[in-house]
């Protein structure tokens, strides 16, 4: 089963608070998505392998530390999702960015892909999907679903608040994806927002209602 991480880190929490109040301004709050993308990044590759680098300093020739294996990539879910992307770039600059959009079909309820764009060496690369909100989960298994049939298979996710039916949809259907959430919210309501949650993240991020 994957590993669920919500984060305790007293900058998150105190920033998660911040963004939670009705009267904060989209610039603040677009600052503080990133900010907080930033922190849960550093908090999420906690366990990313290490090798030995033989290199010289300036006095003398050692040993240092440096990242092995799998490359990285970020992908965000369109569009709130790209209010975390500079956050994570600021950790991981080497990472590339993926997209991935998708709407939901009036009829059928289900949601259908409008856009993905990938690093050509996805398979090679692990991925670190990211989304400010988890609440019903629909669209977020979706994503990752549509990166595992595109040839993707390590994936990371992390979302910014999560509710718990959310959560028990993505461990349903990905018992291998890994899930870090930077605050558990109560529920969902009958509108499907996160309860107490802050609104459409995507609206308060761009300015748009």
């Amino acid at each position: 089963m994957a590993k669920i991480t919500v984060m305790e880190h007293p900058l998150i929490q105190h920033k998660i608070g911040l963004i939670k109040r009705e009267e904060l301004g989209s610039k603040d709050f677009r600052e503080l998505i990133e900010e907080i993308a930033m922190l849960m990044c550093y908090e999420a590759t906690r366990d990313l392998k290490l090798r030995d680098v033989a290199i010289k300093t300036p006095i003398c020739e050692t040993t240092v530390k440096e990242l092995q294996g799998k490359k990285l990539a970020v992908v965000p879910i369109l569009r709130a999702g790209l209010g975390m992307v500079e956050g994570m770039l600021a950790m991981i600059p080497a990472a590339k960015v993926g997209h991935i959009g998708l709407y939901r079909d009036p009829e059928t309820l289900l949601p259908v892909e409008y856009y993905c764009k990938l690093p050509a060496d996805s398979s090679e690369r692990e991925f670190f999907v990211v989304d400010p909100m988890l609440a019903t989960g629909g669209s977020s298994a979706a994503a990752i679903q549509m990166l595992k049939e595109k040839g993707v298979q390590n994936i990371r996710f992390m979302c910014i608040i999560a509710a718990p039916e959310g959560v028990k949809k993505m461990q349903e259907e990905h018992p291998d994806v890994d899930i870090y959430i930077g605050a558990l919210d109560e529920r969902l309501n009958d509108h499907g927002y996160i309860v107490p949650g802050l609104g459409d993240a995507g609206d308060r991020i761009f300015g748009t209602k």
